[in-house]
């Protein structure tokens, strides 16, 4: 995709980025713009109800985004825990990721999947690592 070839930094390590901006990267390509998005968070800021799921959710992104190369331990079980949230469809909890997202006007699913095409593309490919082994032994 031409966006991909110019260098966005939504294809670069998201490192760097404020949980905010995190968030707000799920939505690429499609736009949101900036004031959408601060229009949520200001709204969220008047609720502590809204606060406390918009916190959540930003630490499970983070969880999910920050942790997922990690192989064991606390870091490791941060990620599964964080993963394993998101993709729970149809949870019915006060605070599963469904309800928080709807809770503030956000598509489950569309972030759900966002963050899914996220870690596919961060993950090292088959190939990638043939290729990498293949220089080990040389």
């Amino acid at each position: 995709m031409e966006w991909e070839r110019a260098g966005s930094p939504y294809t670069k390590d998201q490192t760097g980025l404020a949980p905010d901006e995190k968030i707000a990267s799920l939505f690429q390509p499609d736009m949101l713009l900036a004031a959408q998005f601060e229009s949520l968070r200001r709204k969220s800021l008047l609720e502590p109800e809204k606060r406390l799921m918009l916190a959540i959710l930003e630490d499970a992104v983070n969880c999910f985004q920050g942790k997922l190369m990690a192989q064991t331990g606390k870091k490791r079980r941060l990620f599964e825990e964080a993963e394993e949230w998101i993709v729970e469809v149809g949870g019915d909890g006060l605070f599963s990721f469904d309800t928080i997202c709807e809770t503030l006007g956000i598509n489950p699913e569309y972030v759900r999947q966002g963050l899914l095409r996220w870690k596919e593309k961060k993950l090292p490919k088959p190939s990638d690592a043939r290729v990498w082994e293949g220089r080990m032994a040389g």
